[in-house]
């Protein structure tokens, strides 16, 4: 672990606050030395008395500095901390005020007029600018996201859910949809469920016809893939287009089934938590070595444990048990 001491010289500390070089060592020259003239900090940091004033004037208006009462003007330095707090509440009014203001001008516009007509589509291409364009969609919604979930992906499975955990955590409505191949891959299923802990409402669909994203029903992420890979996509703000897949993912979503799931909380044996899993897992339809892979066990156990389970809920497929459990609760 490193911890922070003295400024790297050369550093630019307070950059991002919009500290110009000059004002950042006039500010750091009066921390060092409490309280100065012009005269005495134009000769610390090698700059004239007329730059160095001017810097100090602005650090004043900021709350960087303030001036001593007495003969002469000598400055004194505002604690970093309490400056930079300050600093950061009067910010953070003023780009609230900024987007209020923003808010009352947009809505005396048509929204069609917001947008011109070549910001309605927009291509992305390359793996990783089609993983940042899903990023920036699951930033910027604020109330819903719908998601039609199958291969390929953009991104790795061990961290394609971390926007959406994000926005999760936010109160925001998740409703995903997945095709059995999504579960396909090592950790995938695992992760599905820890997405539905969280919040999403998740269901299976035995067809998914494409992968797509639609944020707060005004922006659609539809990715271009190719047989293994996502190569570019789709970014649309067409309203008409949003809302035609809006309607696609609401009938798709009619007619899945919702995943079953476990409470990880509710005690159970090994070999019970085996087949609270194994259960899940048949309703996404996945094929044998996939749901054996997932589950660390051989084929052969898997047939068997089908078998035995496919019996005592009186199913005639394993797609139907699973189904059947979740709905009577049991997975």
């Amino acid at each position: 672990m490193t911890w922070v001491g003295q400024p790297r010289e050369g550093a630019r500390v307070f950059e991002s606050l919009g500290l110009t070089p000059v004002e950042e060592s006039v500010y750091l020259a009066l921390l060092r030395r409490r309280q100065s003239s012009v005269p005495e900090l134009a000769q610390q940091v090698g700059e004239s008395q007329r730059v160095v004033r001017a810097a100090t004037d602005r650090l004043e208006d900021l709350g960087f500095v303030s001036r001593l009462v007495g003969s002469g003007t000598r400055f004194l330095a505002t604690r970093p901390d309490v400056a930079v707090n300050a600093l950061v509440v009067r910010r953070t009014e003023e780009f609230a005020a900024a987007r209020r203001a923003a808010e009352r001008i947009a809505e005396e516009f048509p929204q069609e007029l917001l947008t011109s007509p070549d910001e309605l589509l927009e291509i992305v291409t390359g793996r990783a600018a089609v993983e940042a364009q899903f990023v920036q969609l699951t930033h910027g919604v604020t109330s819903e996201l719908l998601v039609l979930d199958r291969p390929p992906y953009a991104q790795e499975v061990a961290s394609a859910n971390v926007p959406e955990n994000e926005l999760l955590g936010r109160a925001a409505s998740v409703r995903g949809i997945y095709a059995p191949e999504a579960f396909a891959l090592p950790g995938a299923f695992e992760q599905a469920m820890a997405a539905v802990a969280a919040g999403e409402q998740a269901r299976v669909h035995t067809d998914v016809p494409l992968k797509l994203a639609i944020g707060d029903r005004a922006m659609a992420l539809l990715p271009l893939a190719s047989e293994r890979a996502v190569d570019a996509a789709l970014v649309i703000r067409a309203p008409m287009v949003v809302s035609a897949l809006v309607k696609l993912f609401e009938m798709l979503w009619a007619q899945a089934t919702p995943l079953p799931i476990w409470d990880p909380e509710q005690p159970a044996t090994a070999a019970e938590e085996l087949d609270l899993r194994l259960l899940g897992l048949l309703a996404t339809g996945l094929k044998d070595e996939a749901i054996a892979r997932e589950l660390g066990v051989s084929v052969r156990t898997l047939g068997r444990r089908s078998s035995a389970l496919l019996a005592a809920l009186g199913a005639r497929t394993r797609f139907q048990a699973g189904l059947q459990a979740g709905r009577r609760g049991l997975a």
